[in-house]
């Protein structure tokens, strides 16, 4: 079993540090064998190459622009229909760009793709997250955890939730 928490985000951009912020605060001595948390920051190909190793799921944190009240959290799964329009920036982390590169340099999207994301406030120029999305970060590492949890019980024959 191979699972992959990635925090993503810009921390130089307010709110879009949110998932950095989240990946530094999940207890790594919390979770089980075979789950692996990294901060990939804006480092979108990296996160593609770690993917061309076998991973049973992903679980993607990052922050999402104008979708709604600040902090709310939110999560949603990706498939493959959706990475047919992601345009990739090499100096950006748009991540449902860097997952369409996924076939390209023969790797493939996890069977489980979550993302876990939470409504931003602000991404201008500066570093630190809004109040709102602050008060959001316990909740995303628990979410997280709960997701792992979930993925872990799938890949050993349960059925997803």
């Amino acid at each position: 079993m191979r699972i992959l928490i990635a925090g993503v985000g810009n921390i130089f951009f307010g709110d879009d540090g949110f998932g950095p912020e989240v990946s530094r605060r999940i207890p790594v001595h919390e979770l089980p064998d075979g789950v692996e948390n990294v901060d990939y920051g804006i480092r979108g190909l990296h996160l593609a190459y770690d993917l061309l190793a076998e991973t049973d799921s992903l679980v993607l944190v990052d922050a999402i622009p104008d979708r709604g009240e600040p902090g709310h959290l939110r999560s949603f799964r990706v498939d493959e229909s959706d990475l047919v329009t992601a345009e990739f920036d090499p100096h950006g982390m748009n991540p449902l760009a860097v997952l369409s590169l996924l076939s390209p340099i023969g790797a493939r999207l996890p069977p489980r793709t979550i993302v876990v994301g939470c409504q931003a406030q602000s991404i201008d120029e500066g570093i630190g997250l809004s109040p709102a999305v602050a008060a959001a970060v316990d909740d995303a590492v628990e979410f997280v955890l709960e997701e792992v949890s979930l993925c872990a019980s799938a890949s050993q024959g349960k059925s997803y939730r």
